[in-house]
């Protein structure tokens, strides 16, 4: 693969600079399609974290970058879209490569989501201001908004690009300096967006990439004293860790957690339109999207039209290698994704469900790849059902109220994303209302604009990104009050 920019050799961008790690390890970086390595890139030890967070906090405190007017840094996270924009194929092909993507939506989708996240937060950065406070004192108060300093961000392995540039982007924005690891499953693009950054203005130290694993690197970064703030998206488990760490120092995060997301079905629904959203939900990107809809719960009757539909439906939805233009789902981004499918239909299984379709891997030029699997007769309670899979897998559900479909719906510990389905109006506020998730779709699924925010509740974390409220969460506020005596 060629890009636009001469490609470095998968080595830490720290500073400014491409260096390899301190000791020189190295770690393998894995097709998914195959299942075979197709390149390597330095492995971050805690060292080359501490060189990284040194070199930011020395461009937070002395460069030119936080000292910018927001217009100015607009200018420049600009140009960052625009270099998206321009070099499209190439970060696609990258993204594809990395992930398992298919390529035919890792344009329109990752990269230009990520272009469109730049964009808005050019402009956002300009809008940066304090306010003035009414009071009774006799005085003058206002207040300030200002960055943090150095932002630690650690990002998934399933939307390499849009994650970290929901991340990157505003906390550049707000004047911040930014060390960032992606996940050592997923480097690339990231390292791609280092190189794209610098030609587009973004001065040394500003970003640095370390990449690595997340016990040894991701823990160096957030036990780092240098570090002001942590923007973290990942599993439950380890975004509870990763903020009790952070904690630990009082410092502010942001956690994107897991998901669990129900999608609703009212009788009134049109039916066509629900189940193209409905596929959506649970194939895009494999199934590995926090965000996703793997639970289906379906007015009663239409339970059993609904399941035939979609036996008929989901095993046509096209399966295979990344880059056929034809394919609608890739492999899972590795091994260890695809076994945690199989483990939760086996469960399923053994619990007496019903596999309307799928349940098998697909054999395929070595690759990690299952079949969109749909699985119906399983009880609420049933792990399979509680539980985040992270795959192509659709339970389905009946319900015969509305009030036990907004209970079923709230009855997971995740609270990400939700969506309904229904042509009556007043039942969509109704219920979008009581749906206990940071975002809820309604007739439509996975709708999502840099000018909306989300995040979660319960256990999908807190904080939110995109929109205003992204930018916020990378400034702190001053109060200045000047006696009028």
């Amino acid at each position: 693969m060629t890009t636009t920019f001469e490609s470095s050799p998968g080595l830490l961008f720290i500073g400014g600079q491409w260096r390899e790690a301190a000791d020189g390890a190295r770690t393998d970086v894995i097709d998914p399609s195959t299942g075979g390595v197709f390149t390597t890139v330095a492995e971050a030890g805690a060292a080359d974290v501490d060189a990284a967070v040194r070199a930011a906090r020395d461009a937070f405190d002395n460069g030119p970058w936080a000292a910018l007017s927001g217009r100015e840094r607009g200018r420049v996270l600009h140009r960052v879209s625009e270099l998206i924009r321009e070099n499209a194929d190439e970060l696609a092909a990258l993204e594809s490569l990395d992930v398992g993507k298919p390529l035919a939506l890792c344009r329109p989708v990752d990269v230009l989501t990520a272009a469109d996240e730049y964009e808005y937060c050019a402009a956002l950065a300009q809008t940066l201001d304090g306010a003035t406070r009414d009071t009774p004192l006799n005085a003058f108060a206002y207040t300030r908004r200002g960055p943090l300093g150095v932002v630690a961000a650690i990002t998934p392995f399933n939307f390499p690009l849009i994650l970290s540039s929901s991340k990157i982007a505003p906390a550049l924005a707000a004047g911040n300096v930014v060390v960032h690891k992606p996940a050592d499953e997923t480097p690339l693009s990231a390292l791609y967006m280092a190189r794209l950054l610098q030609r587009a203005g973004v001065p040394d130290g500003v970003l640095n990439v370390v990449t690595g694993s997340g016990p040894v690197a991701g823990e160096a970064l957030l036990r780092n004293p240098g570090i002001d703030k942590v923007a973290f998206t990942g599993s439950t488990a380890v975004g509870r860790y990763a903020a009790s760490v952070a904690g630990e120092a009082l410092k502010p995060v942001t956690m994107e957690l897991g998901g669990n997301a129900a999608h609703l079905v009212f009788e009134d629904a049109d039916l066509d339109k629900a189940i193209g959203a409905v596929i959506k939900g649970f194939v895009f990107n494999t199934g590995q999207f926090c965000m996703g809809g793997p639970r289906l719960l379906v007015a009663r009757p239409l339970y059993d039209t609904v399941l035939g539909i979609l036996a008929d439906a989901v095993p046509g939805v096209p399966v295979g290698d990344p880059r056929n233009p034809e394919t609608v789902v890739g492999p899972m981004a590795g091994e260890k994704h695809l076994q945690k499918v199989e483990e939760y239909v086996a469960l399923a299984r053994k619990e007496g469900a019903r596999i309307v379709c799928g349940g098998e891997r697909l054999d395929l030029d070595g690759g990690y790849y299952y079949r969109p699997t749909v699985v119906a007769g399983l009880a609420n309670d049933s792990r399979v059902i509680q539980e985040e899979i992270f795959g192509p897998v659709l339970t389905v559900q009946p319900f015969d109220s509305e009030d036990e479909a907004v209970e079923l719906a709230n009855s997971t510990p995740y609270g990400l994303a939700s969506g309904i389905q229904t042509t009556d109006l007043a039942r969509a506020h109704r219920v979008a209302d009581r749906l206990q998730a940071g975002i809820v779709w309604i007739n439509d699924w996975a709708m999502l604009d840099p000018a909306v925010p989300f995040g979660g509740v319960k256990d999908s974390g807190f904080g939110r990104e995109y929109g205003p409220e992204a930018l916020a969460a990378y400034t702190k506020v001053k109060s200045v009050v000047v006696s009028l005596d």
